[in-house]
């Protein structure tokens, strides 16, 4: 039995934080960051049976074409990741009654849709990148065992090409969904690495007033290759999503509309429509499969 101080529930039995009771979400789960880019994904839902939000966790249920699907926002970062996943994870696979972990144990799919900056010049700003791995430079994953789902081979070849320094925690390395990556994939989509940063400004190589621990950090990870396979984009959420995910067993993949390219200074004329034409690319592939 799980104790009350590590499951905490709310008096009417949701899990605490995203306010949900287990028959609040579908299978397929869509992720946005922004509260308000819930709505912009389920005005397109034929109709919405149920809508909560508590902080910044809001939550809406219905059906595209005729497939339920649940729209939610995370917030921002991987310590906000955290707790989404811990969360649903609960809500399919804890008995909320009785604390216990059920004997059948349900795989969610999960989708993150965001927007980015893209690392690469040629990888302008309005594209459709799909992270076929999660690159966490955040720490927060290894406060769980992730020995055997992570890359230590890429690992090793992202420390020793970026010449990372080690006091700032081991980079891990998640691979995404293969099977949503199948249901998802067309010729729009650009897929490569995407690095997950703990924080916004330092932690991406931004500089305000505060000089950083290294300078020429985002150039080395623009370098960075293994196989044939680039870094795209970084952000705060993929690897996050994709490490606890592949430990409870949910099917996950990332998404995100290029709004920015940091290599060339660019940013996007009308960033709405990129992440609209991402919207909608999404829920498409989604209702056929």
């Amino acid at each position: 039995m799980i104790a009350s101080s590590e499951l905490i529930l709310n008096p009417d039995g949701s899990v605490y934080h995203l306010n949900l009771l287990p028959e609040h979400i579908a299978h397929d789960i869509i992720f946005v960051g922004d509260q308000n880019r819930v709505e912009k994904i389920t005005q397109h839902f034929e109709r919405i049976e149920f809508s909560q939000q508590k902080r910044e966790f809001k939550t809406q249920t219905g059906y595209f074409k005729g497939k339920r699907m649940t729209v939610m926002s995370t917030g921002i970062g991987p310590d906000n990741i955290d707790i989404v996943m811990n969360e649903l994870d609960a809500l399919v696979n804890i008995d909320l009654t009785t604390r216990t972990v059920k004997e059948e144990l349900t795989s969610l799919n999960i989708i993150r849709i965001g927007t980015s900056g893209s690392l690469q010049a040629d990888i302008p700003v309005d594209s459709l990148v799909m992270s076929k791995y999660g690159l966490g430079l955040d720490n927060m994953l290894r406060s769980y065992l992730i020995d055997e789902i992570s890359e230590k081979n890429i690992e090793e070849a992202f420390i020793q090409q970026t010449k990372w320094d080690i006091q700032k925690g081991r980079p891990y390395v998640i691979k995404g969904s293969e099977d949503l990556e199948q249901r998802i994939e067309s010729e729009k989509i650009i897929k490569g690495f995407t690095g997950t940063a703990g924080g916004f400004y330092g932690p991406q190589g931004r500089v305000l007033r505060l000089p950083i621990q290294d300078p020429e950090l985002n150039s080395k990870m623009d370098a960075f290759e293994f196989e044939g396979i680039k870094m795209t984009n970084l952000e705060m959420e993929t690897g996050a999503i994709y490490g606890l995910g592949k430990l409870l067993g949910h099917q996950c993949l990332s998404l995100n509309a290029i709004i920015a390219n940091r290599a060339t200074g660019t940013f996007s004329e009308d960033p709405y429509k990129a992440v609209d034409a991402l919207i909608a690319y999404t829920l498409d592939q989604l209702a056929q499969s």
